[in-house]
C-alpha cells in the first residue's frame, strides 16, 4: 500500500554507497518485466532483501476489526456511534480495520481487478507507452528500476491521480484514455467510477474517524471534500524467491487514508507487538488503515502502522490501492480540541504537496517518515 517506497539516489535515508551496484552499466540495464522474471531459478540481487529485513512467510493472522456500515450509511446515529468507538480503538492500537456493507457495487470491483489483468498481462513494450516520467508519481511503474540499485520491490505498479473538484470530472478516464489511447475508454470509465467510489467512501470513513476523536462528524469530512487523491494498481508476479524479495518493502503510507481491495492470495502484512502479521483477504471487505498525514492532524492520537507486502513462487497477486489526500494547500493542522497543556502539538503546520515532495525528492517511505520530515520542515524555517 505504498505510495511510495522507491526514490531517487540523493535521498537522505538511502543505505549507504556499498550497497549500491558498482557496475553502472548493469543497473542501468536492469528490466523488470514479469513475463521473464516469474520464471528465473535466480533472481537479480537488486531484488534480495537484507537478511534482516527478509520475509517471513508463516506468521500470525492479525485480528482486525470488522466495521459493518450498512446502518451507518442508512443514517443510523446508532450504528454511526458503535462503528466510530470499534474504529477509534483500532486506529489507536495500529491503525488498520475492514470494511463491509460499503455501498460499493460488486460488479464495479471485480471490473477493477479484471481490467487490472488486460493491462498488466499485455507486453512490457505496451505497458511502457504509460511510463512514470522522472519526477512524476502516475503512470507505469515496472518495479522502480533505474530509481534506486537496491532492495527493489518484486512488482508492477500503475498510479494516476484523482480529483474530487468541480472542474476536473473525469481526470482519471482522461488521463488513461490519453496515455494509453482510445482503445482504453472502458478501462477510464471503469476507474474514473471505481475513484469516486473510494472517495465517497473515505469522506464517509472521515466522518466516523471525527466523531471516534470528538470533534464531530463534519470536521474532517469537510477538509477533505475537494480531495485530490491517488490510486494505484499493484501487480505482483510470481517470484521464484519468495524468502529473499519483498513485493512492498515496510513503509507507513505518507498519505492520509488508504482503502485497499485485495484479492485472495494474500501478502499483506502488518507489524504489530513488535512482530509481523498477516490480513486474511476477504473479497467483500475494504482493508483501511491511517497515514501519516492523519496521524498529523489527529495529534498523533492514530496510529500510522507499518506493513508490507510479501510474495509467493506460484499466483500473482493484485490489490487496488486508493490513498486519499488533502488539496495541496491545504494546511495539515490539528483541531483545537486535540491540543491541550496535557497533549501539546506534535507536528508542525504543513501542506500535503509539502510531504509529497519530501517523500518524492528527499527521503525513502519508512517508519519514521514523519519524523524525519519534521525535522527537515524546522531546518528549512530555521
Amino acid at each position: 500500500m505504498a505510495i511510495e517506497c522507491i526514490t531517487s539516489k540523493n535521498h537522505m535515508n538511502q543505505p549507504s554507497k556499498q550497497n549500491h551496484d558498482k557496475n553502472e552499466d548493469e543497473e542501468s540495464s536492469l528490466v523488470f518485466d514479469a513475463s521473464f522474471l516469474k520464471h528465473q531459478l535466480n533472481i537479480p540481487k537488486q531484488f534480495i532483501w537484507p537478511d534482516e529485513e527478509k520475509p517471513c512467510m508463516n506468521v500470525k493472522e492479525l485480528d482486525v476489526p470488522l466495521i459493518d456500515l450498512k446502518n451507518f450509511l442508512s443514517g443510523d446515529p446508532f450504528a454511526a456511534m458503535e462503528a466510530s468507538k470499534i474504529i477509534g480503538e483500532a486506529c489507536e492500537k495500529h491503525g488498520f480495520f475492514l470494511v463491509v456493507n460499503h455501498g460499493i457495487d460488486a460488479k464495479l470491483i471485480e471490473h477493477a481487478h479484471s481490467y487490472m489483468n488486460d493491462f498488466f498481462e499485455v507486453p512490457l513494450s505496451q505497458k511502457q507507452r504509460a511510463q512514470r516520467k522522472t519526477g512524476e508519481h502516475c503512470g507505469y511503474a515496472s518495479s522502480f528500476t533505474g530509481r534506486f540499485s537496491s532492495k527493489l520491490p518484486w512488482k508492477e505498479t500503475l498510479s494516476f491521480q484523482f480529483s474530487d473538484e468541480k472542474n476536473s470530472p473525469k481526470i482519471v478516464k482522461d488521463y488513461l484514455c490519453n496515455t494509453l489511447g482510445e482503445d482504453f475508454e472502458q478501462f477510464g470509465d471503469v476507474y474514473q467510477k471505481y475513484c469516486e467510489e473510494m472517495s465517497t467512501l473515505s469522506l464517509g470513513i472521515m466522518e466516523l474517524l471525527g466523531m471516534s476523536l470528538g470533534v464531530g462528524k463534519d470536521c474532517f469530512r469537510e477538509f477533505f471534500e475537494e480531495n485530490k487523491s491517488i490510486m494505484r494498481l499493484n501487480y505482483y508476479p510470481p517470484c521464484q524467491k519468495p524468502d529473499q524479495a519483498l513485493g512492498t518493502g515496510p513503509h507507513c503510507d505518507p498519505t492520509s487514508l488508504t482503502i485497499l481491495h485485495q484479492d485472495q492470495v494474500g501478502g499483506l502484512q502488518v507489524f504489530v507487538d513488535n512482530e509481523w502479521h498477516s490480513i486474511r483477504p476477504n473479497f467483500n471487505a475494504f482493508v483501511v488503515n491511517i497515514g501519516d498525514t492523519f496521524m498529523a492532524l489527529s495529534n498523533g492520537r492514530y496510529k500510522s502502522c507499518l506493513h508490507r507486502a510479501v510474495v509467493n513462487n506460484k499466483t500473482t497477486r493484485k490489490s487496488l490501492a486508493f490513498f486519499l489526500c488533502p488539496k495541496g494547500d491545504k494546511v495539515v493542522s490539528p483541531p483545537s480540541e486535540l491540543v491541550n497543556d496535557l497533549t501539546p502539538r506534535i507536528y508542525p503546520d504543513f501542506t500535503w504537496s509539502m510531504l509529497h515532495e519530501f517523500t518524492q525528492k528527499h527521503y525513502r517511505a519508512d517508519m519514521r517518515t514523519l519524523e524525519a520530515f519534521t525535522k527537515w520542515i524546522q531546518q528549512k524555517s530555521g
